[in-house]
């Protein structure tokens, strides 16, 4: 057992045996007591420090976040089933009791509780818990490969802008390597300018954020909480898809979109306003920052992303040079009353000029 946690790890842990047995002892243990309170599988206590100091909760829950602190999840099964005899009679798996815990934390949707968690074996709770961020439509198999390989670090830093280098490095890599010549899919543009194409943005009502869709024109996006939980919750996805070789990079697909649309703080303004995003993180600079940031130095090949074909549709729709023309148009002419009032004074006056020129050169002719 000693020797399977520590091939779980990228680094040499320098404890004992016993030292290392006693601290993932400690330490699971209590991720596992701590769900069976909020599932009501263990007594609580009203004066529990835990769930009536919110730091104290916060804390922990940044903890269970972080990627660096993973515990192996088929230790934390072990550890779950050798100790059931001391907790109340149930049927829940350690998987439901977990993304039970992180829903009550993060207030997710309980339609994502609502599958079978008996064949889930997440690598670990973070493992776990992103993968009940992926639309099940969307899900991607990871290839099979032995469970305790050492994470493959894939950063790559490039430049200033996000995705930039990566993007243009990855595209020529995969051409070459598939005998490709057609063109990648280029990154979608921001909001405004995908708003001056005509592309109009509506809230999707959907189990997953990651729930993207475009269809006629609409980009339909989920909703999203940007604060401090759910902004250390993607950072930590995001580094476990680019630390592992193994699984699909479809958080990271998610950072990316949401980099391109959001470059400035008025598409953050105009986000909040159609209620896809709702900010408490601080102000609308800070929402630019944290995902500008959260797209740098990653690796990302978008022509293995679960959002290929939406970039591509959307680009494709922003190209059409007669829907940029038309919505340039509709918000210069008809943006408000007024503006549409004059234009229509314009066109008449138009029309009673071309109709007075007609009749006199009528009457000229007869």
């Amino acid at each position: 057992m000693e020797e399977e946690i520590r091939e779980c790890y990228s680094e040499t842990i320098s404890l004992s045996n016993d030292d290392l047995v006693e601290m993932m002892v400690l330490d699971g243990l209590f991720t596992i007591e701590l769900f069976c309170k909020v599932g009501n599988l263990s007594p609580s206590d009203p004066d529990d420090p835990i769930f009536n100091l919110a730091w104290v909760f916060a804390n922990i829950l940044r903890d269970l976040f972080c990627f660096e602190n993973q515990i192996p999840f088929f230790l934390l099964q072990k550890l779950f089933d050798e100790s059931k005899p001391s907790r109340k009679d149930s049927d829940s798996s350690l998987a439901k009791l977990a993304l039970d815990f992180f829903r009550y934390a993060l207030e997710t949707p309980e339609q994502v509780l609502n599958q079978d968690f008996t064949t889930v074996e997440g690598k670990h709770l973070l493992d776990l818990l992103r993968w009940s961020f992926i639309p099940k439509p969307y899900d991607h198999s990871p290839q099979e490969e032995p469970r305790n390989v050492r994470p493959l670090v894939q950063l790559i830093k490039y430049g200033k802008k996000p995705l930039e280098g990566t993007r243009k490095a990855m595209q020529k890599f995969v051409a070459g390597r598939k005998g490709n010549t057609s063109p990648s899919p280029e990154f979608i543009q921001s909001t405004k300018k995908l708003r001056q194409a005509g592309i109009k943005f509506k809230k999707r009502e959907a189990v997953s954020l990651l729930d993207i869709r475009f269809c006629n024109g609409v980009l339909e996006i989920p909703h999203i909480v940007i604060d401090n939980r759910r902004t250390d919750l993607l950072m930590n996805f995001v580094a476990f898809e680019q630390c592992y070789s193994h699984c699909s990079k479809d958080v990271t697909s998610y950072a990316a979109f949401m980099s391109c649309l959001i470059r400035t703080p008025e598409d953050v303004s105009f986000l909040c306003d159609k209620k896809i995003v709702e900010n408490y993180l601080g102000t609308d600079d800070e929402v630019v920052h944290f995902f500008n940031n959260l797209g740098k130095g990653v690796a990302f090949d978008i022509d293995e992303s679960y959002l290929r074909k939406l970039f591509k549709e959307v680009n494709e729709y922003h190209r059409n040079m007669w829907y940029v023309r038309w919505e340039g148009c509709r918000s210069k002419y008809f943006g408000t009353p007024w503006s549409f009032l004059s234009a229509l004074a314009a066109f008449i006056l138009l029309l009673l000029t071309a109709l007075q020129t007609f009749f006199t050169v009528y009457e000229f002719f007869m």
